[in-house]
């Protein structure tokens, strides 16, 4: 069975870290993304790991702040996100694509996808 499971959302305050994990199993995929949406708007492109290269992909809004990385000894493909502000506050996803797709910053480039975690960050 093939999941993808985050965790480590949660209600912080701007300028605040979190830290959050994917844990993938069931199959081995070549680009590792992070996505976000909040309510009434669309799913927004955060982040990728290329698993092959370690290549990494960051959108404009999150430069900077954000640093996606892969722990091996875990198997988890992390999202560390620091200076967090309110226009931060989202359902953060995380997406597995099995074929290794050029077009990491698009939704339909990704296979599986996780449940979803919740990050509020209050002003």
């Amino acid at each position: 069975q093939v999941q993808l499971v985050e965790s480590g959302g949660g209600l912080v305050q701007a300028g605040d870290s979190l830290r959050l994990s994917c844990a993938p199993s069931g199959r081995t995929f070549y680009v590792m993304g992070w996505f976000r949406q909040a309510p009434g708007k669309e799913r927004e492109f955060i982040a990728a790991i290329r698993r092959s290269t370690g290549d990494k992909t960051y959108a404009d809004s999150v430069k900077g702040r954000f640093t996606i990385s892969r722990d091996s000894a875990k198997n988890t493909v992390d999202l560390q996100m620091n200076s967090l502000k309110p226009e931060d506050t989202a359902v953060y996803y995380c997406a597995g694509d099995l074929l290794g797709r050029a077009k990491v910053a698009q939704t339909t480039s990704y296979d599986y996808w996780g449940q979803g975690t919740q990050v509020t960050v209050s002003s």
